[in-house]
């Protein structure tokens, strides 16, 4: 609960009345929240909830069957040509598998962003690539392909790839997914210091208890049973707060330690 004189971060995303369907089957319906600027917002809940299929409404991979998804007071769905894609060139995306070409090399990857929606020439698309690949631990691996290096590092150039035009919003779909804790560690870390330096809000999709924890700041709650939000706030305050059964069980793994 903000205080007085206490500076509330404004609203950059929001999702009003939003339901996802495959089809004729509901997924979830009825949800409703808000993303402030540098937000870490995590999308949590147990399996088959819908986690990725809502990061795939935010970013314009799959059309809700109702309600609606604003970047801004922009209305993401009925936006059109030009709106549109000013709003996809503010949005940065690593998927779970870092989704590289695996015939391009680590700045061939990052380029091809910057190539697309840049007027930039050559040599200053590669010296960017090399910026950017540098930014999150990789200098002097611009040659190098996704296959000659770890999962971690892969992890890494896909995230150099997403911060290529240095965008206001990044989505992170399962980042830690297949990573030892060390690398999921370092991954937290970056991400962190990548929302202090780009000053973007950031999403995420997981169920990994210490990133949670460690990185997020606002979160929102999904129930597969009555397919709909049933918590959304910081997930330490969720913890220590929350009286529904469900999320704490999630926030808990069955363990009734607390944080913070």
């Amino acid at each position: 609960m903000s205080t007085p004189n206490e500076k509330i971060p404004p609203s950059v995303l929001s999702v009003k009345n939003l339901e996802m369907r495959y089809g004729s089957t509901l997924i979830q319906q009825n949800l409703n929240f808000e993303i402030s600027q540098g937000d870490i917002f995590i999308i949590m809940g147990g399996s088959g909830c819908g986690k990725s299929t809502l990061l795939k409404h935010l970013i314009g991979l799959v059309k809700p069957a109702a309600g609606n998804v604003y970047y801004g007071d922009k209305d993401f769905w009925a936006s059109e040509g030009n709106e549109r894609d000013q709003i996809m060139q503010d949005i940065g995306i690593l998927y779970q598998q870092g989704a590289l070409w695996s015939s391009l090399t680590l700045a061939e990857n990052v380029a091809v962003p910057l190539q697309e929606y840049t007027a930039l020439n050559a040599k200053e698309i590669r010296d960017l690539c090399a910026f950017k690949l540098q930014l999150v631990g990789l200098a002097g691996f611009d040659d190098y392909y996704p296959s000659e290096i770890s999962g971690g590092m892969r992890k890494r150039a896909a995230l150099a790839r997403a911060i290529a035009l240095d965008p206001k919003f990044l989505f992170f779909d399962e980042p830690s997914a297949g990573l030892d804790p060390v690398s999921a560690k370092l991954l937290d870390d970056l991400i962190l210091e990548l929302r202090d330096t780009l000053g973007a809000t950031i999403a995420v999709v997981t169920h990994e208890l210490a990133s949670i924890y460690a990185i997020g700041s606002n979160s929102v709650f999904l129930d597969p049973i009555s397919k709909t939000m049933i918590a959304q706030g910081n997930p330490t305050t969720l913890l220590n707060e929350s009286r529904d059964a469900r999320v704490h069980e999630f926030l808990t793994r069955g363990n009734t330690h607390t944080e913070g």
